[in-house]
């Protein structure tokens, strides 16, 4: 079995007011991926999200592209050690 890594993405553009977290969400649930999803006083979008680094790539490219009425100028990846979430949530 591939190692579950954990990956902090914040996400940048117009991504509040826009269905982003619904969408991160739906995609998460799809991949099987864990973790949560919040907006952040700054209007970015903050993704906690743990996975094997096959998964979490995917997400990611999912986190580029975001809903039809977002737009995303800039996605930063770090990462961190995992805390096996049991599900992906949105957080408010």
């Amino acid at each position: 079995m591939d190692e579950i890594i954990q990956w902090n993405i914040t996400v940048s553009g117009r991504v509040q007011g826009v269905a982003y977290r619904a969408f991160a969400l739906k995609m998460a649930i799809q991949l099987g991926t864990k973790g949560f999803v919040k907006n952040n006083p700054d209007g970015s979008v903050q993704i906690v999200a743990e996975g094997t680094a096959k998964i979490l790539k995917l997400f990611a490219s999912y986190c580029e592209q975001g809903p039809g009425w977002a737009h995303v100028d800039k996605i930063t990846i770090t990462d961190s050690p995992p805390v096996f979430f049991k599900d992906f949530k949105i957080r408010y």
